[in-house]
This record gives structure tokens, sequence and C-alpha cells, in this order.
């Protein structure tokens, strides 16, 4: 879908806060050390396999896996993702394929989900990737890469809202310790 300049196939307002900078990563561990040690961000959450499910790549099922840090600078989080099954169909893989690792997306925490996403489908966009994160809040990334190579994602806060502010807050009052925190969901 076209668009000028400046301008958006879904209306200025229609994102909403991006609340999330979400990059693709070759090892998470190697990124979550850089995003510590030299930009002072942390601590980070690691999830060494993410709990994610019903996932859909290009209307195809997939066993994508992923590994996950999150942490906050500020009020805006730090998502890093590393496929762990780099043979496996995804918006990942494609993306470390065309571009490298790097910015992928440009999340909204959405406490709506259903009513972002039907925005989007008024504007003619579908999601490329979607599933459902953990106990059960869905994800979904648009097409909307043209403008630079990121991709927006709305993700359902329903369930995540409490986790995030958890870890919103332990970065607040981060001193430095225990710098990535690893949280296995096995």
């Amino acid at each position: 879908m076209a668009s000028t300049p400046g301008s958006s196939p879904i209306g200025k307002a229609s994102l909403g806060s991006v609340d999330q900078l979400g990059y693709v990563v070759e090892d998470v561990e190697d990124a979550m050390r850089h995003w510590v040690e030299v930009l002072g961000v942390g601590p980070f959450y690691h999830f060494p396999e993410a709990a994610i499910h019903d996932l859909y790549y290009r209307g195809e099922p997939t066993d994508a896996r992923i590994a996950v840090g999150i942490a906050y600078s500020g009020d805006q989080q730090i998502e890093l993702i590393q496929q762990l099954n780099p043979e496996a169909p995804s918006a990942y893989r494609e993306f470390l394929t065309v571009r490298g690792p790097g910015l992928h997306h440009l999340g909204h925490f959405a406490p709506d989900y259903d009513a972002y996403v039907a925005e989007f489908a008024k504007a003619g966009l579908a999601p490329y990737h979607h599933g459902t994160s953990g106990p059960g809040g869905r994800f979904a990334y648009f097409p909307t890469e043209a403008h630079g190579g990121t991709v927006v994602e709305v993700l359902e806060t329903t369930l995540h809202g409490p986790f995030f502010a958890m870890i919103r807050d332990a970065a607040r009052d981060w001193d430095g310790t225990d710098p990535i925190r690893r949280l296995d969901l096995g």
C-alpha cells in the first residue's frame, strides 16, 4: 500500500504510543551484555526459550522458537530476540537474512488487541506473523517496513501488563547488580 511521505495508511493516531523497540539479534546473551555494559540499560529478564505458541508466518504454521531479553530504559521497553532454530520460517529469520541484526519492530501495547487488529485491517494490512505469547497474550506483526525496515507489532497487554510493569520498576531502581536475570518457563 503506497503512502506519501509523512503520511500513514492507518493514520497518525491509530498506532498509539511506541511502547517497545524490538531488535532481532544473532546472539541474545551477547546483545544483553552490550546493552548492559555499553549503554547502561538493565536489568534484562532473559527467557532462554520464550513461551510462544499458535505461531503463523505468512499464513502457514511455523515452529520457530526464540530466546528473548527484555529490559526498560525509562518507559521504553527494549526487546532482544534470537531465533533458536534458524531453519524455521519466521519474521525474525526473514529480517536477519534480508537486513542483518537490528531494529525489527516498533511495538504497541494494546489493551484492546482486537480493535487494533481491526484498524489495520481497515487500512488493508493483515498480520504476516502472529501468535500467542506466554499464558495467552496475542501478538501480531504488520508489514509496514517500507519506512526504513521496521514493522509494527501490536501486543495484547491484558496478561502482560503487570509483568512488564515489574520489569520497568526493576529498571528504575536498578543499581547495576544482577544485570541479567534468567527466567525459565519450562
